[in-house]
């Protein structure tokens, strides 16, 4: 399974055995207006991004939590090794490249994100019911924490001057450029030295992905370089936005989030 898949590929494969949807759709995201928050994907499970699959003691916000916390979510939600996952959100792709990251991470490669999420699929004409969640039997999912897909704070600032890794940042341009406010409180704006900008909007056109050639273009500078990209935004989201439109676009350097990202680099550099 790619690490992107059609509405009409979900379709077709809706009686599979060992599918598993996600529901991965919030109705608080900052600056957007959340959408069809009544309706889910028929016999969709929800994946608690902001409690059960973060880490809530961290200062920062919606940062990775333990394998071991996140292997529990999973069983939780009946969720097995042997699972392969599709992920979809409310806005048709915000939230749910974080879920592909996150399985990635851990250990999980089988799993893709629905391209234009429920808006292209009620669109289409496809089944919903209310958002409505039932406990599921446990699943025997388990964790294989690959830890090449995380940076910290640390690796960032030590490559400020190293450069041995790209950042990358997903932000609009007046929040990277400091010239527009953050949207969390008395969180200066700016950037990390050294990093560039490719606003998460740019990969998206009307809640889905812009074509493999489109996003090629997007990222032919990024393509030259001969060093791994760290991707970052302003709470580890957006960032995995940009992460999975370079591999749509087969842009084959290593690739890492900095789960941080700006809010904490505005917190500890002043």
């Amino acid at each position: 399974m790619d690490s992107l898949v059609t509405v009409d590929w979900l379709k077709n494969h809706l009686s599979d055995s060992d599918l598993i949807i996600l529901d991965a759709s919030s109705v608080a995201i900052a600056a957007k207006e959340a959408r069809l928050d009544s309706v889910k994907i028929a016999g969709a499970r929800f994946f608690d991004l902001k409690n059960d699959f973060s880490d809530t003691d961290s200062k920062y916000p919606n940062t990775l939590p333990s394998a071991e916390k996140f292997q529990l979510a999973c069983q939780n939600l009946g969720i097995n090794s042997t699972s392969k996952i599709v992920v979809y959100d409310n806005l048709g792709v915000y939230w749910s490249p974080r879920v592909l990251w996150m399985f990635n991470a851990m250990g999980h490669s089988d799993i893709a994100v629905l391209d234009g999420g429920l808006p292209e699929w009620m669109s289409s004409g496809l089944p919903v019911e209310n958002r409505i969640f039932d406990t599921s039997n446990k699943g025997d999912f388990k964790t294989s924490f690959d830890k090449s897909k995380l940076v910290n704070f640390t690796s960032v600032l030590e490559n400020t001057t190293a450069e041995n890794t790209l950042l990358i940042d997903a932000r609009s341009s007046g929040r990277f450029d400091g010239t527009a406010p953050e949207p969390r409180k008395d969180l200066r704006s700016g950037h990390i030295p050294n990093s560039i900008n490719i606003p998460y909007e740019n990969v998206l056109n009307n809640g889905k992905f812009k074509s493999v050639s489109e996003l090629k273009l997007i990222f032919k500078d990024v393509e030259k370089e001969n060093r791994p990209l760290v991707f970052s935004c302003g709470s580890g989201i957006t960032a995995c936005i940009i992460l999975l439109a370079s591999k749509i676009a087969n842009i084959t350097n290593e690739k890492a989030v900095f789960d941080g990202s700006w809010t904490e680099w505005a917190q500890r550099v002043k």
